[in-house]
């Protein structure tokens, strides 16, 4: 009996994977509806564990169960994208005032390095890539393993409603984010952790009323 659960934990685990990266790379869009029975044949499982993955992904707000209509791929509102900011704000102020002192000169040597690659227009699949990778170094320098959890969630979230709200304009913005991004990892390396909390909170949200914005037209 616990070898049977042990496995269909692991299904469900598998699964569950499987589609959140499928929402997050965008290969399910957002309002797609998902269905289980194709999902199971496609994955190659039974229907338990693709039933048990979207009550997660439910969980989470990444899908969307409908009584009577189905299921579907999150669609998040304007207001789903103005509360998720101002969390992931909160948690990465949070993460500065715990971890400044804890990043390292390697570190601060990576950060410099991702804002030379951030100054390029090399699409926005690598720009994105880049750009998470310098706000991760902020947060796991925090050493609090439920914050990177919180963080890691919202970061779904925020590719969702980015790819809702993909336009062809976001190289334009290029300048002013570079901008933000010098000033971050110039109070890092001043270890000033009040201009960091306020470079920070200037980045992230202008970055969510661009995202607003396009969400809006």
């Amino acid at each position: 009996m616990e070898l049977v659960k042990l496995q269909r934990e692991r299904a469900v685990d598998a699964v569950y994977e499987a589609l959140r990266q499928a929402i997050i790379s965008s290969l399910m869009k957002p309002g797609e509806r998902l269905n289980v029975d194709d999902l199971a044949q496609k994955l190659g499982v039974s229907l338990t564990p693709v039933r048990g993955a979207i009550q997660q992904l439910a969980t989470e707000g990444l899908v969307e169960i409908r009584p009577r209509s189905g299921t579907f791929v999150a669609n998040l509102t304007v207001q789903d994208v103005e509360e998720t900011f101002k969390i992931r704000c909160a948690l990465e102020c949070l993460a500065a005032e715990e971890g400044i002192a804890n990043i390292t000169a390697s570190d601060i040597a990576r950060l410099n390095e991702l804002l030379h690659l951030l100054s390029k227009e090399d699409g926005q699949a690598v720009h994105e890539k880049n750009n998470s990778e310098l706000h991760q170094i902020i947060i796991r320098a925090s050493n609090n393993r439920r914050l990177l959890e919180l963080y890691e969630g919202l970061k779904a979230h925020i590719k969702i409603a980015r790819i809702h709200g993909a336009e062809s304009k976001w190289a334009d913005r290029l300048q002013e984010e570079q901008a933000e991004h010098q000033a971050i990892v110039a109070a890092i390396e001043k270890r000033d952790t009040a201009e960091l909390c306020a470079a920070l909170r200037k980045h992230i949200y202008r970055a969510k009323d661009a995202l607003v914005a396009t969400l809006q037209r």
